[in-house]
């Protein structure tokens, strides 16, 4: 994966190299989607190792690690004011997290609806607004700022085109905000393939359970991969979350006919099993793939 150049720090001064990685103690860190399973996760480990993280999250739970600022990132009014708000708490910020994400099942052939706007609205737009709002502070501290992308934002599977597309959107977000203000602030997208947690409850309750598509991977190897990025002494441009998953992003990078064939078959075979009988949103692929009317 490529580099760019390591984000500057005084002796003394919140992020100063140590070894292979930036000491935490002291980082000023937002984190969105604080309050749900990657969230919790990130921030605890963060806070655990010296930082002081403020996290944004739509509900806040009595029992998360941190403190959480209740904000809905798809309200253009309120994420500078949550923004606002979390920065003087910090008393600056040196570290962005875009967490915060939604899934659920959206078929490519059917025309997009609620759940798919609300998907691009959270997935990309929401992560735009938060960034935004952050970007004076991380230029002033020469911050970093890092995107929980997908796996799927390159490989995309079927019967979930919303997010795949969100997660794709979101890479050519943050590489158009590298551009922007890569002089001052860098910027990591992380690729996490499928990990157990409510984000698949829609899709598995529609029928389309990712079981057969998709290798779930531990939580904590996220956690781990987010660190990497926050605290590496020289910043990813991307970081993929286990070694299957950067062959993986390399195979659908360079040899893209490939992933789709293995995803095809894949698809064909469970279409074919019987995995998506009953499913009203994958009668179209069951239908081409059985032969039935």
């Amino acid at each position: 994966m490529s580099t760019s150049p390591a984000s500057p720090a005084s002796p003394g001064s919140p992020g100063r190299t140590t070894g292979r990685r930036r000491d935490a103690r002291g980082l000023r860190v937002i984190v969105t989607g604080a309050s749900g399973t990657f969230g919790r996760a990130i921030s605890a480990r963060l806070a655990g190792l010296g930082a002081h993280v403020v996290g944004l999250d739509l509900a806040p739970r009595s029992d998360d690690p941190v403190e959480v600022l209740a904000c809905d990132i798809t309200d253009d009014a309120a994420v500078p004011a949550a923004v606002a708000a979390a920065i003087a708490k910090l008393g600056g910020l040196d570290l962005l997290i875009n967490n915060a994400g939604v899934g659920g099942p959206a078929p490519a052939e059917l025309p997009p609806g609620a759940e798919a706007r609300r998907q691009l609205d959270i997935n990309l737009l929401g992560t735009w607004r938060v960034t935004a709002a952050c970007v004076d502070a991380l230029v002033r501290s020469r911050g970093r700022v890092v995107m929980l992308s997908s796996r799927m934002a390159v490989m995309q599977l079927p019967l979930a085109a919303a997010y795949g597309a969100s997660k794709r959107a979101l890479v050519a977000y943050a590489d158009a905000l590298r551009l922007e203000i890569g002089t001052h602030v860098t910027v990591t997208c992380v690729y996490p393939s499928a990990v157990r947690s409510p984000i698949h409850d829609s899709t598995a309750a529609a029928g389309l359970s990712l079981e057969g598509m998709s290798s779930y991977e531990p939580l904590e190897g996220v956690v781990d991969a987010v660190l990497r990025a926050a605290l590496g002494r020289r910043a990813r441009r991307d970081l993929a979350t286990t070694r299957r998953g950067a062959v993986e992003l390399f195979l659908a990078r360079h040899l893209p006919s490939v992933t789709d064939r293995i995803i095809a078959r894949t698809l064909a075979g469970r279409a074919r099993s019987g995995a998506f009988d009953g499913a009203e949103l994958a009668a179209g692929v069951v239908a081409r793939h059985t032969g039935t009317p």
